[in-house]
């Protein structure tokens, strides 16, 4: 855990503001996935109005993150999102489409095993 961590007032809003801002650094992990699960960074760009935090990890290893519902078109995704307050930026760590069998039919909650 990175000791100088700070959790946004409201992760959505900083988030969001983030993306809007093209504040946002793409992990090699989410480069790469992306390009296999036929997602684009432009769809990940575009959804960000209708961005919904679904998930908090506030411990996570590094830095504070969020899992992220969001649509684009008629497409479900869910993008996790590490937040940098204090660089001011976020890091897209991944982004899938969500499976139905292991989601709600929402897509937003985590079906019970």
């Amino acid at each position: 855990m990175c000791a100088d961590r700070k959790i946004p007032l409201d992760p959505l809003a900083f988030i969001r503001e983030c993306v809007n801002a093209r504040r946002i650094f793409w992990t090699y992990h989410v480069n790469m996935r992306l390009r296999t699960r036929g997602i684009t960074r432009q769809a990940v760009l575009d959804a960000a109005p209708g961005y919904e935090v679904i998930a908090s990890y506030p411990e996570d290893r590094y830095l504070p993150s969020y899992l992220v519902f969001a649509q684009q078109g008629n497409r479900t995704i869910h993008i996790l999102c590490a937040a940098d307050t204090l660089g001011g930026n976020v890091r897209v760590i991944t982004a899938y489409a969500p499976d139905p069998g292991e989601w709600d039919e929402t897509l937003k909650r985590r079906r019970k095993p």
